[in-house]
């Protein structure tokens, strides 16, 4: 196993650079470039901008640009500076990147703790009025975009004269010191967004869980088991969900990008300061590194959620071994 981690992760290098390459020539296709939108300001002269430019680097090839952001990330870990800011990447994205963490991680264990039991149940009770209407709110949550139930939700609120929408604190509390009072009010206005962002989650998985627990349970040795007299509880949790669960450790490492850029819709919707926003206006400006470096940071998450799920799948499943 250790062989066989320390290979993925050498692995990785070269895939991180293709990605990166990748990357770069999809954000210089784009039209145009960070400096374009000051030649419609009467303010900024021609040679101002032009003058800009250069300062900026954006007059070299785009091969030269790019070897000096890779340069800089090898080197010294610099990943560039924001145009739009004016000061380095890793500086403006660190400082959202734990409310990023926070709402995503919270909404992603939230949708995974209802939807692998619901799925369960849906799976062995197919057939009652329960599981019917848990796959009737499955669809529904399939069907209906995370802005849109953001958006339902802040009108269900105001309709009930509430007023812990948008953002994360009120205006009292924004820029306030740390206090029972700023959680408490923290935790009102959290909730919009957890259920947004964890409805389309729990369709998805309680749809996975249940096809694949149907698909175990008409396997060979879950007949044999029941056969064999054993107690309901051991077959449908020693041999059944057991072995139903593998393929959602593969999804689970899939959903680690949804960190940086599951959030990005509602956090407009709602004015949330994660990540989102920050990777919205860069890609609109064309604040070229700070788009870059947020891509490569997602690309790394998958790349990482991939290797944990092999190793947990292989932790999980006896059948699974890696040479």
């Amino acid at each position: 196993m250790l062989i066989f981690t320390v290979r993925r992760l050498l692995g990785m290098i070269p895939t991180l650079l293709l990605i990166s390459v990748v990357c770069f020539v999809v954000i210089k296709l784009q039209p145009g470039s960070y400096t374009d939108q000051f030649l419609e300001d009467p303010r900024f002269t021609k040679e101002t901008v032009e003058r800009l430019t250069q300062q900026l680097g954006l007059n070299d090839p785009a091969w030269m640009q790019y070897a000096k952001w890779l340069w800089g990330v090898v080197s010294r870990g610099d990943f560039g500076y924001s145009f739009d800011e004016n000061r380095p990447v890793a500086t403006l994205i660190l400082e959202p990147l734990g409310v990023t963490v926070l709402i995503s991680g919270l909404s992603l264990a939230l949708s995974w703790l209802i939807a692998v039991p619901l799925g369960i149940y849906t799976a062995f009770n197919r057939r009652g009025i329960g599981a019917q209407t848990a796959n009737f709110f499955g669809y529904f949550g399939l069907a209906i975009p995370d802005f849109l139930a953001a958006l339902f939700l802040i009108a269900l609120v105001l309709r009930f004269g509430g007023t812990n929408v948008g953002g994360l604190n009120s205006p009292d509390y924004i820029g306030a010191p740390l206090s029972w009072g700023k959680i408490l009010d923290t935790l009102g206005h959290l909730w919009i967004p957890l259920l947004a962002l964890g409805l389309e989650g729990v369709a998805s998985v309680m749809r996975q869980m249940r096809a694949s627990t149907l698909d175990v349970l008409s396997q060979d040795y879950v007949r044999t088991a029941k056969a064999k007299g054993l107690a309901p509880r051991v077959v449908v949790w020693r041999h059944a969900v057991r072995n139903a669960i593998n393929p959602l450790i593969s999804l689970a490492g899939l959903s680690l990008p949804a960190l940086i850029s599951g959030t990005i819709i509602v956090s407009v919707v709602l004015n949330l300061p994660t990540i989102g926003p920050i990777l919205y206006e860069s890609l609109i400006n064309k604040d070229q590194y700070v788009a870059l470096t947020m891509l490569m940071l997602s690309a790394t998450l998958l790349l990482i959620g991939n290797l944990l799920a092999d190793i947990a799948l292989a932790l999980t499943d006896p059948r699974v071994r890696y040479s």
